[in-house]
C-alpha cells in the first residue's frame, strides 16, 4: 500500500493488511475452493489465517497505530488518554 492510503485507512479504523504475493495466491485458492472461506485477522498477534487450512502469515503495523486500534482510539482519543502525562511534561519544561 502507499503510505497515505495505509495511514488514511488506519485513521478511520480500517486495518490494511499487506501479505506476500505467495500468501495472496493461497487466499485466492482457498476462496476458489470455497467462496465462503473465512480469514481471521488477529491484530494483537499480527497474523492473518486462512481458517480452512490453518495457513498463517504475519503482518506489520506501526506500534502506535496498533495500540490505538486495539483500544478503539483515534489520535485525539490517544492525546486525551495521556493528558496528565502531557501536563506533567509541560510543567517540567522551562519557559
Amino acid at each position: 500500500f502507499a503510505d497515505i492510503f495505509r495511514n488514511n485507512c488506519l485513521n478511520i479504523g480500517v486495518l490494511p493488511v499487506q501479505v506476500s504475493p505467495e500468501y495472496l495466491e493461497e487466499i485466492f485458492r482457498a476462496i476458489e475452493a470455497n467462496p465462503n472461506a473465512l480469514l481471521e485477522v488477529n491484530l494483537p498477534e499480527q497474523t492473518i489465517t486462512i481458517k480452512a487450512t490453518g495457513s498463517q502469515e504475519s503482518f506489520d503495523i506501526n506500534p502506535y497505530k496498533k495500540a490505538n486500534m486495539t483500544n478503539g482510539f483515534d489520535d485525539i482519543d490517544y492525546l486525551l488518554n495521556i493528558k496528565e502525562q502531557i501536563r506533567e511534561f509541560a510543567g517540567n519544561r522551562p519557559l
